[in-house]
């Protein structure tokens, strides 16, 4: 992936007023213990959320990282489309060498080597990449970014619900600002998850946290959302233009 900055020349939009606040990146996993383990170390987390399907790791940089027990989880197969990342976390780290050895040791396996960043997959499967900044503290996360048939249009859709700005958009990547940054690229050939069809499963999914729940399904539908099967009185489950789930939760 490239490594677009609020610097760079790109058709910045202003951000609406949003309709929720990004929460949590929760990743399926068949092993919560494994999984969460791996991360806190990775990312000097702590566990604030923990019970028998869901563990939620707070990283020092404030971004809620969690685990979802999936029994029957299908990785990714990077780089196809066969078996899609769909998504992936995109990592600062002042060292390259050593940010990806550190990973290694906990349990990651090297997918590819590049110079300003290095692509692993975590003990589940599911790629994410380290990126050189020489002035990080220590291991810090970047943003997520979401594969896509068309970046423009997707981070227009997300710019709306989480309020924040399109602050780069070229060349197939787009980026959303803000304190919890979500980039988008456009891959040819996307193959989209079909939630809840195991046959094509999501990979990981963003929880939105909004105010009111009626309200925020009204707006998210309004944007070009769709409804999918499963809530309760905390959260609902709707599918983004590019067909990736997420959860409204309150």
């Amino acid at each position: 992936m490239t490594e677009p900055t609020s610097a760079d020349p790109a058709a910045a939009r202003p951000a609406s007023d949003g309709i929720g606040t990004l929460d949590t990146v929760v990743l399926d996993v068949p092993d919560l213990t494994v999984e969460a383990n791996f991360w806190k170390a990775l990312l000097d987390g702590t566990v604030s959320k923990a019970d028998d399907d869901w563990i939620t790791v707070v990283t020092p940089d404030r971004w809620g990282v969690a685990f979802q027990l999936a029994p029957d989880h299908v990785p990714p197969q990077w780089p196809g489309q066969e078996h899609p990342q769909q998504a992936h976390l995109d990592l600062y780290v002042p060292d390259l060498a050593a940010g990806s050895a550190r990973a290694v040791e906990l349990g990651a396996t090297v997918l590819r080597e590049g110079e300003q960043w290095i692509t692993l997959a975590d003990p589940a499967g599911h790629p994410f990449d380290v990126c050189l900044k020489e002035d990080a503290d220590g291991v810090t996360v970047m943003g997520a970014t979401f594969d896509c048939p068309d970046a423009s249009a997707l981070a227009q859709f997300w710019s709306g619900v989480v309020g924040e700005p399109v602050t780069y958009d070229a060349d197939g990547v787009a980026m959303l600002g803000g304190p919890k940054p979500l980039l988008f690229q456009s891959v040819e050939g996307y193959n989209a998850p079909r939630w809840p069809d195991p046959a094509y499963p999501q990979q990981l999914h963003l929880d939105i946290e909004v105010p009111d729940l009626d309200a925020g399904e009204a707006a998210v539908l309004a944007l070009g959302a769709t409804r999918l099967p499963g809530q309760d009185e905390g959260f609902r489950v709707f599918a983004d233009p590019a067909g990736h789930p997420f959860c409204l939760v309150r």
